[in-house]
């Protein structure tokens, strides 16, 4: 377990980067899915077991308590004392640890790489220090001391979800938050796991260069079809849609003004208005999204390209999704040319 706990501490990047994908990026984090921070979830009483190690305290076990299923057929039975913690990225579960932050997509291949090389480099460390003590037990309890100590940092039984732990992660324990592709795919190529991945013969400098290049052009890729996608959705299918529904409020106020001059209209008049800004604001964010687009298109290398796109396309795309969400919020279900959640989860017979 110190050694797992020693893995994931030094190379947390490693293990954020292995499952770093474009849809991946909007998952962590949300909906069961752990956060980008990596951390480890031991629950209570393997954390007391630490504890009692790093401070040379006698350990006197937990309580073990009885699961009332009401019901009195049924043998009774103690109660795991661990619990599964979703919100936690890296949870040891029963007898076993849990790494949740692949992705449906993902191929597990890579993060067992990354893992089972960042163990591989612990357990070296390991061996390099024993296999030299005079005094093995001496050395061994003093090292499993040292390393609880200098790790307990990527140990955390809370809630991933809490902004505060997003705070105290990064800002006490100085762990790493890389929350997109961009941010994390790069330090594939740090010192430190080049060094360690190269030493292992896991990867060549070569291989890893160029699997930052591949990577990074399957997220720049996955990115621009959805850009374009949306443009083509906003320009054909969003605008033309909200057109529809103003033109059939304005349809009404003429029938209605017709019939009697002196009707108000208020509910026509005020949502012809919104609509109207909504729609100029989705034009406006197509055409930002498409200078965007050309601009991502432009740049010289595949790590500027990536950062671009996630600092300039996917916010030019998130101020159309606003204006959209809204705008169908407001338009007729006749006029509307996309099916809503409702009839995406209800619908199907």
């Amino acid at each position: 377990m110190r050694t797992v706990i020693k893995a994931v501490d030094d190379y947390q990047d490693l293990l954020r980067l292995s499952v770093a994908t474009a849809g991946n990026d909007h998952r962590l984090g949300a909906n069961e899915a752990p956060p980008a921070i990596i951390s480890i979830f031991l629950g209570d009483e393997l954390s007391a077991i630490l504890d009692a190690i790093e401070n040379d305290t006698p350990y006197a076990g937990s309580e073990k308590k009885i699961m009332k299923l009401g019901v009195d057929v049924l043998p009774r039975f103690a109660r795991d004392t661990t619990d599964r913690n979703r919100t936690s990225p890296f949870a040891f579960t029963g007898n076993k640890f849990e790494f949740r932050s692949l992705g449906s997509s993902n191929s597990i291949a890579c993060a067992n790489m990354m893992l089972n090389a960042a163990v591989a480099e612990s357990l070296k460390i390991y061996a390099d220090r024993l296999e030299g003590a005079e005094d093995f037990e001496t050395a061994l309890h003093d090292m499993i001391k040292k390393t609880i100590k200098d790790h307990k940092r990527i140990l955390f039984n809370g809630n991933g979800y809490d902004d505060a732990w997003v705070k105290e992660a990064t800002e006490v324990r100085g762990l790493s938050n890389y929350k997109t592709t961009p941010d994390c795919m790069p330090h594939l190529l740090d010192e430190k796991n080049v060094k360690m991945l190269t030493s292992h013969k896991v990867f060549t400098e070569a291989e890893l260069k160029s699997r930052v290049d591949i990577m990074l052009e399957n997220y720049s890729k996955s990115v621009l079809i959805e850009a374009n996608t949306m443009l083509e959705m906003s320009r054909r299918m969003i605008l033309p849609a909200i057109e529809c529904y103003e033109n059939k409020l304005a349809g009404s106020v003429s029938a209605k003004k017709a019939v009697a001059p002196s009707a108000a209209c208020s509910y026509e008049g005020d949502i012809i208005v919104k609509l109207s800004d909504l729609a100029d604001k989705v034009y406006a964010g197509a055409n930002s999204l498409e200078k965007a687009i050309e601009g991502a298109n432009g740049e010289a290398d595949i790590i500027t390209e990536s950062a671009f796109i996630k600092d300039t396309v996917i916010p030019a795309m998130n101020d159309i999704r606003k204006a959209a969400d809204e705008a169908e919020t407001y338009v007729s279900k006749e006029c509307w040319p996309l099916p809503s959640y409702g009839d995406l989860l209800f619908s199907v017979k």
